[in-house]
């Protein structure tokens, strides 16, 4: 068994982290993960929430906000719709996610309505925890 595996996060604006992983922690639509060496694969859309990884016995985090996770054996590839590093993520970016969330929101009905109200009440918690 391996020891750590890689991990990439990107977002299309750029290459946020790369690193060799002893665990990845990863905020999925259907639940909470965690990622480690010769984990099953697995692929998972996101929810808004914190990528923490631990590396060489530190811990970093980082704040998605939609995309998926690829999880193998050997490594974990996040591709967030929008992310930021937790200690480098401004408030008014995130309230201008939620802005942005609230309207889409208000345009669905049924369904569509309740995943995007679930949407928004991840966006708030973030912002919570951020305080």
């Amino acid at each position: 068994m391996a020891d750590t595996m890689q991990f990439d996060l990107v977002s299309p604006e750029k290459r946020l982290a790369s690193a060799e992983a002893s665990e990845v922690r990863i905020p999925g639509t259907e639940g909470d993960m965690t990622a480690m060496p010769d984990h099953a694969p697995t692929i998972t859309t996101l929810r808004p929430g914190f990528v923490r990884v631990v590396s060489n016995g530190t811990e970093d985090e980082y704040l998605v906000v939609g995309g998926f996770a690829e999880v193998t054996a050997t490594s974990v590839s996040v591709l967030a719709e929008k992310a930021f590093k937790r200690d480098g993520a401004r408030k008014e970016d995130l309230e201008a996610i939620l802005t942005e969330a609230r309207e889409h929101r208000d345009k669905q009905a049924g369904p569509d309505r309740d995943m995007a109200d679930r949407f928004v009440a991840d966006l708030v918690h973030m912002l919570e925890l951020m305080a």
